[in-house]
């Protein structure tokens, strides 16, 4: 059982409209599905991904009044966006002129790297990649083709200790510690790389370990969870993999675009495991998506409930 790599990470952020801006705009992100938090109906869900919301492409937001979030362990630290080589210079150019903060070009973990944030402090990377398939290119966005994002990819947690979530990940979901590295604001600290499936970029997470941060609280700006991609047809022997092994979870959740199964690993973060299907297209066109107010079938009868209690996108 091999997990396929990074299916989506989900954050925080108290101002819809701006979101959408940055990362529309900015980022030539499309939103691919404008929906609402299942579990509070009050909130928007926006994704935004690839030209056809391909799974491992999608960045998602639920929109919480909440304060910033602040910096530390326990947490989903950074997210990185990859790109063609050639462009990390671009972007370093491109944000610049849109006012965005960006650190130097370094090499981290042996690739190209720009480091950079949101409007609302969410940590935000660009990385070198050249995969071979970089064909979901959005006709509509305001980034030229050659730049565009091409995915996620690696994702990076911040935790006070290594072993315990070690295990689980090399147990429990099967990846693969490649190589650990110094961290260059902290000689001392280290990253750990692990892979999963066939690896690359797509399929890491970056495990950094500095205990003597302070813990980290959730708001605007911070990331909800991470998502991993499983086969459709292997969603059931995950489920039950996790049962296995004793790991408390949230049990099958049928979210209508993908099916899901959530649950904490040892150090707080929240992971979750989620199927690359039906995928967006299910219940509105290609073409379209992302246009209108999306709901699942069981959500539908509240439309016009649901819709009075959310405010526009601008």
């Amino acid at each position: 059982m091999q997990l396929i790599g990074i299916h989506h990470l989900t954050a925080i952020t108290a101002n819809a409209s701006a979101n959408h801006d940055f990362y529309t705009r900015v980022l030539g992100l499309r939103m691919v599905k404008k929906t609402v938090n299942q579990d509070d109906v009050s909130a928007y869900h926006l994704f935004y991904a690839d030209g056809k919301g391909s799974p491992g492409s999608d960045i998602t937001f639920f929109e919480w009044p909440l304060p910033p979030a602040s910096d530390g362990r326990q947490s989903i630290s950074r997210t990185a966006f990859r790109v063609p080589s050639e462009s990390v210079v671009w972007w370093s150019d491109r944000l610049g002129g849109e006012g965005v903060v960006t650190s130097p070009i370094v090499e981290r973990a042996g690739r190209k790297t720009l480091e950079f944030a949101d409007p609302e402090g969410q940590r935000l990377a660009m990385v070198a990649d050249d995969p071979a398939d970089h064909d979901h290119l959005w006709a509509k966005s305001t980034v030229p083709d050659d730049h565009q994002v091409i995915g996620l990819g690696p994702i990076t947690l911040t935790l006070a200790e290594l072993g315990p979530t070690e295990r689980v990940l090399t147990e429990v979901l099967n990846m693969h510690k490649i190589k650990s590295v110094a961290n260059a604001h902290d000689p001392e600290t280290q990253t750990h790389v692990f892979q999963m499936g066939e690896g690359g970029a797509a399929a890491e997470l970056h495990v950094s370990i500095e205990p003597g941060l302070p813990l980290m609280n959730q708001g605007s700006g911070g990331v909800h969870h991470v998502a991993f991609r499983v086969p459709n047809q292997a969603y059931d022997t995950w489920a039950a993999r996790l049962v296995e092994h004793r790991m408390p979870s949230s049990g099958p959740i049928d979210r209508f675009y993908f099916k899901s199964l959530y649950f904490r690993e040892p150090g707080g973060v929240l992971f979750e495991l989620a199927t690359d299907g039906p995928g967006f297209a299910a219940d509105e066109p290609l073409e379209s998506m992302g246009e209108r107010l999306s709901l699942p079938p069981f959500l539908e009868a509240r439309r016009v409930e649901i819709e009075a209690g959310l405010k526009p996108i601008v």
